[in-house]
């Protein structure tokens, strides 16, 4: 919970403003049984009106001032929440953004997306009650304790019965309720994990007719989340009525035992109806005490959840603002690499990793499903770091380097398309922002994407729907290899980045890639075979280990797993038309 301390030096002096008004509100409304006692015993026993109408004026008076003390205090509250709130929301996704891939793994997604929803408004909410009424609940408590013994010290001693047994059912509140909302909490992650996957995968769900499953998928974590809240609130809801009913058998305590004082002189009529509201007031301070530990219990899980966020180190380091030196081009080394992503007690995915890219040349890397070709490249902009080995640019370690500065002389056309909410235009300039109108149009051409990009009515400033929902797969490749063109970088990673697009497109694109990437280092990542056949080198792995590395004559002669993928995918082709 140390990531609050810096909104709480940001916020203090206006909470303690916020405070300074509630106690102005709670001391009026601890003036006002007094007063009201007086206008009884003095004015309306002894029958002077005129005591009756001063008195009067001033609670009106009084009642005026807590009446300004409120609003003020509100503007403040809702003013204070709302900023820290949204704060809180962009610290949190400026955090996530920071993490490393191996960071961010850790939580599910749809749990980072429920930590920066609804835990963040549990907490924003706390925080707009606590400057609302949890100061001002137990200013008003102890106010009326202390104004009700001043009173009638006799009378008091059923406060001391009543107000330790209330404070004991709130402890047990707070003891019962935690555990279980931060059940509730996982809960939701379950339903937003459910809502997310069916509406990425809606047009699967639609297209096999799994509509009644993914809907019965769905209910039954929206049930198990509606138990799991019920379970949570029943077990909260216990505790108000008995809080109530302790207060209101001290209340009949009160009027009995005053009722017998009354009766022997010792106590007047005025006094027993101050006691009583002063008694009420305490009831609704202890309610309302209640009720903000009932969100202190929610508010301090969804704390507990968001600090698990804060709490991440980032598990890669490096030696601030060094970048990669470009007088070498863009070489690249793996020594004895070898990777897991579950750490170095992990199951390796890739095991000792020995290749040399270098500049200018293009890079061939295929093998079956499941060989550890994308974790490779995932290596060299470090979305992961090494288990051990080294993987070096340029002749530098990339661990020593900033990744957003290596990061800049890469450009990645992912396996999986991803394109942003936007016009065609703001999605190529993701590659480089201050890309001229030449520049884009260059980098389509290039990617075969301005004949179709230029169809449109609106041409570049065609909109895309949500991750390019209007476009097909293979425009929203070539969309995607522009965006990466654009950059112009040193080193060029397409990760099976032409499966969508026919063969003849892909020619071009391949041949406008060799006029493009001379001195240029290309990594093609490919399921076809023909992709990468006419690259200067070609990588072969099987099961995480390099099977071969050559061009694709030498590698049919020689490396067994080359010769079976390519008997898979060509020879039998050749073989029937044979």
């Amino acid at each position: 919970m140390s990531f609050l301390k810096k909104y709480i030096r940001k916020y203090w002096k206006l909470f303690v403003v916020a405070v300074l008004f509630l106690t102005c509100e709670a001391t009026v409304d601890l003036m006002q049984p007094t007063i009201m006692s007086k206008i009884v015993d003095v004015g309306v026993a002894n029958n002077r009106m005129d005591y009756v109408l001063k008195m009067g004026s001033v609670m009106l008076l009084i009642t005026a001032i807590g009446a300004i003390a409120a609003s003020a205090r509100n503007i403040l509250s809702s003013r204070v929440s709302q900023k820290f709130g949204a704060e809180l929301r962009s610290d949190l996704y400026r955090k996530i953004q920071s993490l490393s891939f191996e960071n961010i793994d850790r939580f599910e997604r749809a749990s980072l997306v429920t930590r920066l929803t609804n835990d963040i408004t549990q907490l924003q909410n706390f925080v707009n009650g606590l400057m609302r009424i949890f100061v001002k609940s137990p200013l008003l408590c102890i106010g009326s304790l202390i104004m009700a013994i001043r009173l009638n010290p006799h009378l008091a001693v059923v406060l001391a019965v009543v107000v330790p047994i209330v404070a004991l059912l709130i402890v047990l509140n707070m003891r019962v309720g935690f555990p279980r909302f931060m059940r509730v909490q996982r809960a939701l992650d379950e339903v937003n994990g459910v809502m997310r996957e069916y509406l990425s995968g809606i047009r699967v769900v639609k297209a096999f007719n799994r509509f009644d499953f993914e809907m019965e998928k769905f209910n039954r974590t929206n049930t198990d989340y509606q138990m799991r809240m019920t379970s949570a609130m029943r077990a909260m809801a216990v505790f108000n009525p008995l809080i109530m009913l302790t207060m209101n058998f001290g209340i009949v305590a009160v009027i009995w035992l005053g009722g017998l004082r009354v009766d022997n002189g010792q106590m007047q009529v005025g006094q027993i109806i101050a006691f009583i509201n002063y008694m009420t007031q305490i009831l609704f301070s202890l309610m309302m005490i209640s009720m903000v530990f009932n969100m202190f219990v929610r508010a301090k899980a969804s704390t507990l959840r968001i600090g698990e966020v804060f709490g991440q180190t980032n598990t890669m380091t490096w030696i601030e603002g060094k970048t990669v030196n470009s007088t070498t081009g863009g070489r690249i080394d793996f020594e004895n690499v070898s990777f897991s992503y579950d750490g170095k007690d992990g199951e390796p995915v890739l095991k000792q990793i020995s290749l040399t890219c270098l500049p200018g040349e293009t890079v061939g890397i295929v093998g079956s499903t499941g060989s550890g070709k994308t974790s490779l490249i995932s290596l060299i902009p470090r979305f992961y770091d090494a288990t051990s080995g080294t993987v070096k640019v340029n002749g530098v370690d990339v661990k020593e380097l900033d990744p957003r500065l290596l990061r800049e002389k890469i450009a990645l056309v992912p396996q999986k398309t991803v394109l942003f909410t936007g016009s065609v235009i703001e999605n190529i300039r993701w590659g480089k922002e201050e890309a001229t109108p030449e520049e884009i149009e260059e980098a389509a051409r290039m990617a075969e994407a301005h004949e179709f990009i230029s169809s449109f009515p609106e041409g570049y400033e065609t909109n895309l729907g949500q991750h390019g929902v209007n476009f097909s797969g293979g425009q929203k490749q070539r969309v995607s290899i522009a965006r990466a063109l654009v950059r112009k970088p040193e080193i060029l990673i397409l990760d099976d980045s032409t499966s969508a697009v026919d063969v003849a497109t892909e020619a071009r694109i391949k041949e406008s890639l060799k006029r493009y990437a001379k001195g240029l280092t290309c990594l093609i990542i490919a399921q076809r075979i023909t992709s990468v056949m006419d690259a200067d080198k070609i990588v072969v792995l099987d099961q995480g280990e390099v099977a071969g590395i050559g061009t694709h004559d030498s590698l049919l002669r020689t490396c067994r797993v080359y010769q079976e993928i390519y008997e898979s995918q060509v020879g039998k082709e050749l073989q029937r038309d044979a």
